[in-house]
């Protein structure tokens, strides 16, 4: 009996076998897809069985590499195998753009390609409607402030000496503390190329090489101005003054008088201070004999910076870096970074420690011992130390002194060396290093520049006019020497001459022309020749931050300061002063009348150049809080009755003295040298009629037994035009709102 045929098995036979497609599963492996039939499904599952064994056994040697890569990287880390060190130190070689290691932007500089970014547009790829409204574009003049009658004065007490760089607000703004020592952002790359300096505190040039950053000085002492104070007398340029400033060893004096003040460089220095003598000042061995290195020329560039042509741009790229290491310091470069980079992390002490084992190492590396100056310059620092200071301006001398220096490093290393002998105040000695770099680098004009403005700091106004005039022969467009000349001329009452330096040196824009104290003597200049475009020169130097207002422009300012220009007794919560002194007007006059005698010489001239004509006298009993000498033995009585009030007396930024004014005198306008004080005028002898005193906009007159009360630091203008003498007692008093601290520590003015 034959057995019955399945009907699935013939269909089976007739349909032919079908071969799965191949598929890729995710680990790459390929796979069969499974048949619907039983044994396809079976062949199918077999095939995927092996499949799945052997994308299994890749993945498993995929993990046992990855984890064997991980252990050896942390074997060489733990066990270090590889000196990194080493490897970084010599790709450090390549460090074509100074910032300390070997990367992408170094290969660009030396294959050539390194580009230079421009932040202004293209020109090309502005729209033509652009360009129209680019061109018609005009700038609005500054509307001038309402005018007085009279002409507005220059600052008497304040002077170009104290930079402007600490800014007066009128109103809500609270002084910002400014440490003696304040230390300018640390940079990384070698060297700012030059902060130009301004006569005494404005003037110095900051140009860093390879270091983080210089210290700001602060003003010189600067010398009493007559009644009505002002810049003119060469002082120092304002700023928002904290209340304490010292040297490392001392609080400063702030002394003026001569242009030293007016134009000079913040400098720091002692108060008290043992003034150096002759025998200290440092002398500039074998100037004959160095040898001049012939300075690289500089191609001058203008216009912006998508105008210029590519190599005048590599070539400002390539002037940040200054090259501070000779051919066998290239090989020890490495050694050289590792203690610069403790340096400027600030640990100073290992800083000084590894820079000495190197000058140990190396006696003859001029790099080497100029990184141990910066060291014991930032530990002085540090430690407020002046022997430590001194030490360091040995080592900058050393090393400006060993062969095979670079230009750049004996320039870097003597303009550092010159700033420190500044901030300690000797300023021969930094007169005699400057010397020294400009007969080393005759062409660098900017060099010139800050020996210029050495000569003014020690009141050598002849031969800072003598510099000033051999750059401006070369670069009759250099806008600091224009300015500082400028100064130089109208400290000869060469007013209508300086004007148009001062004004091209301002409107150049170049690095130290912007400054209060140019602003105020451009304004002071223009007014004395009955020009009241002097208002517009005012105004830019409050928007510029100089000034607290157009009226108000003294340069020694505390910010927050309530500033109005005329006081009532109450308004100053002094009442127990003012009542003293009016109720004792007549003994104060009887004493002032016994010593007018002009044969006892204690009357004397005002010698600030406030006077457009007359005669003006004064006799001063206190002084920066001091009392002047054996003055209160000729008035005793006056004297005893201030003794008490500590807020006159104790007034270091002010004077208590008598002022007489003879008949047909004029005082120009112009502004006291500080915010910080109100000044008191009691009336002992007045005219009835002719005298008068304006504040802004306000005239007054004084009378006998009364007490005006004004702020000196807004403008202020005096005429004496009565048939007889004008006598009055000047007393100045602290600013009602200055804290016992500022009073204090305040500098004295």
């Amino acid at each position: 009996m034959e057995e019955p045929i399945c009907e699935e098995a013939i269909l089976a036979e007739e349909i032919p076998e079908v071969k799965p497609a191949a598929m890729v599963n995710k680990n790459g492996v390929k796979a069969e897809a499974a048949t619907a039939s039983g044994g396809g499904g079976v062949a199918s599952g077999g095939g995927g069985a092996a499949s799945g064994f052997s994308g299994t056994k890749i993945f498993t040697w995929f993990m046992v590499l990855a984890l064997l890569g991980v252990w050896s990287s942390v074997a060489v880390v733990w066990l270090d195998l590889v000196d990194y060190d080493n490897v970084i130190g010599k790709l450090s070689a390549y460090d074509a753009d100074g910032d300390g290691d070997f990367d992408v932007e170094d290969a660009k500089v030396l294959l050539d390609e390194k580009e230079v970014k421009t932040a202004a547009p293209k020109k090309e790829m502005l729209k033509k409607e652009d360009k129209k409204k680019a061109e018609n574009i005009v700038e609005v003049p500054v509307p001038k402030p309402e005018k007085t009658k009279g002409s507005l004065l220059f600052n008497g007490d304040q002077s170009p000496g104290e930079v402007a760089s600490k800014k007066n607000r009128t109103k809500g703004v609270k002084e910002r503390p400014v440490s003696l020592v304040q230390k300018e952002a640390k940079e990384e790359s070698a060297v700012e190329e030059q902060t130009e300096p301004i006569v005494k505190e404005v003037i110095q040039t900051t140009e860093g090489t390879e270091e983080e950053g210089q210290l700001p000085l602060n003003p010189s002492q600067e010398q009493q101005a007559p009644e009505g104070e002002s810049p003119d007398a060469v002082g120092t340029p304002a700023k928002s003054e904290d209340a304490t400033e010292e040297s490392f060893e001392g609080k400063l004096a702030v002394e003026a008088g001569s242009f030293e003040a007016e134009a000079a460089v913040q400098v720091e220095e002692k108060a008290e201070s043992v003034p150096e003598p002759e025998a200290n000042v440092e002398s500039v061995p074998e100037l004959e004999t160095v040898p001049q290195l012939k300075a690289e020329a500089v191609p001058e560039l203008k216009g912006n910076a998508e105008d210029q042509p590519e190599d005048m741009l590599k070539y400002k790229a390539k002037k940040k870096n200054p090259k501070l290491l000779n051919t066998f310091e290239k090989t020890i470069k490495a050694e050289i970074d590792a203690a610069e980079k403790l340096r400027k992390k600030g640990k100073v002490e290992e800083a000084v420690r590894a820079f000495d084992t190197l000058v140990q190492q190396y006696p003859q590396s001029p790099r080497c011992r100029y990184g141990k100056a910066l060291a014991e310059d930032d530990l002085a620092e540090k430690m407020r130390s002046n022997d430590m200071l001194q030490k360091a301006l040995s080592t900058y001398k050393e090393a400006s002194e060993l062969p095979n220096a670079t230009p750049d490093l004996i320039k870097a290393t003597l303009k550092k060396r010159a700033e420190r002998q500044q901030f300690l105040g000797r300023m021969r000695g930094a007169l005699a290093t400057l010397e020294k770099l400009v007969q080393i680098f005759p062409e660098d004009m900017a060099l010139k520049n800050d020996l210029g403005v050495a000569h003014l700091l020690i009141g050598d106004n002849k031969s800072a006019k003598r510099v000033y005039e051999e750059v401006l022969a070369i670069a009759p467009s250099n806008g600091f020497a224009k300015v500082h000349y400028g100064f130089i001329l109208k400290s000869e009452n060469k007013i209508a001459e300086s004007i148009p330096f001062l004004r091209d040196g301002l409107e150049s824009g170049d690095p130290g022309t912007d400054d209060g104290r140019f602003y105020f003597h451009l304004g002071d200049a223009l007014q004395r020749m009955g020009d009241d475009s002097a208002y517009k020169w005012y105004e830019r130097g409050h928007q510029r931050g100089h000034f607290a207002s157009v009226w108000q422009r003294s340069l020694y300012n505390v910010d927050g300061l309530k500033a109005q220009p005329w006081w009532t007794p109450k308004d100053t919560g002094y009442m127990d002063l003012i009542k003293t002194l009016e109720r004792n007007w007549r003994t104060i006059r009887d004493e002032a009348l016994s010593v007018m005698d002009k044969t006892t010489g204690l009357f004397v001239p005002e010698e600030e150049n406030l006077r457009e004509k007359g005669e003006w006298g004064q006799f001063t009993l206190w002084q920066q809080g001091k009392k002047a000498g054996e003055s209160c033995h000729s008035v005793p009585k006056t004297c005893g009755l201030l003794e008490r009030y500590p807020e006159a007396t104790g007034c270091k930024r002010g004077q208590i003295k008598f002022s007489v004014m003879q008949p047909g005198t004029h005082v120009w306008p112009h502004t006291g040298p500080s915010n910080c004080r109100l000044r008191m005028h009691l009336g002992l002898v007045i005219p009835k009629t002719g005298c008068k005193i304006r504040c802004t906009n306000d005239t007054r007159a004084w009378e006998e037994g009364k007490v005006l009360i004004f702020d000196d630091s807004f403008e202020h203008e005096v005429w004496q035009d009565a048939d007889s003498y004008r006598l009055i007692f000047i007393v100045d008093v602290w600013h009602p709102e200055l804290t016992q601290y500022q009073r204090q520590t305040l500098s004295p003015i």
